[in-house]
């Protein structure tokens, strides 16, 4: 009888934390996007992955690094592949310059939207704020130096480095993640969250809107 009761704890609890996962289909490219509720919000569970605006415009592809400078030196939209291989588009989805987070044609799929600052500082203060939140947001694989975290929120942040304004990624394969906000500080800055694999912490940073990072969505 004990083994048949805690064997209805652990799969109620399953259930529980199965049920606060879902599927979002974005028509534009055909793809399902695996979604989780953390809190009361719905955030996508994997990077976005368009090259397509809602409006059916298709956003610039930047082949190499004379391609994305162009763009972001005119203020336009650009989005390239981690590396510039393609291959490395279903893991890690897309980056994006800020111009194509902030284009009036919408980035995200209808019914969803690029998080501002404060959501995702609702977010950080839901999972135990700023130097709490990274572990429960990193995935449980693929950090650098067992930097690894415990996902326990869903959100299964993944290491991807960005592409900076210098030209070339920003740090080592596996070090860190960087995910922006639809909001900007300046004329020449926005906001982002950062996640490294050095630390448990969710990290609010600025810079500049020509750079490249990935792109999470939130539910309307």
């Amino acid at each position: 009888m004990k083994a048949l009761f805690f064997a209805c704890i652990l799969l109620s609890t399953y259930l529980s934390f199965s049920q606060n996962f879902g599927l979002s289909e974005d028509k534009r490219d055909n793809k399902k996007y695996k979604t989780v509720v953390i809190g009361d919000q719905t955030w996508m569970a994997e990077n976005l992955n368009t090259s397509t605006f809602k409006n059916g415009d298709k956003i610039p592809m930047a082949k190499n690094e004379e391609d994305w400078w162009k763009a972001s030196e005119e203020g336009k939209p650009i989005w390239s592949y981690y590396q510039f291989d393609s291959k490395n588009g279903n893991q890690y989805g897309k980056i994006y310059n800020w111009y194509a987070v902030n284009d009036p044609r919408g980035l995200s799929q209808e019914g969803w939207h690029i998080p501002s600052d404060q959501e995702w500082t609702i977010l950080e203060n839901y999972l135990g704020g700023e130097e709490n939140a990274g572990k429960k947001l990193k995935s449980t694989e693929n950090w650098n130096s067992d930097g690894n975290g415990t996902n326990e929120s869903g959100f299964s942040a993944i290491p991807v480095t960005g592409f900076n304004l210098d030209g070339g990624f920003y740090f080592e394969h596996g070090s860190e993640g960087n995910w922006w906000t639809s909001t900007q500080s300046n004329s020449d800055l926005a906001f982002l969250r950062s996640l490294s694999n050095e630390n448990d912490q969710l990290i609010r940073n600025e810079l500049y809107k020509s750079s490249g990072f990935s792109v999470r969505c939130v539910k309307d």
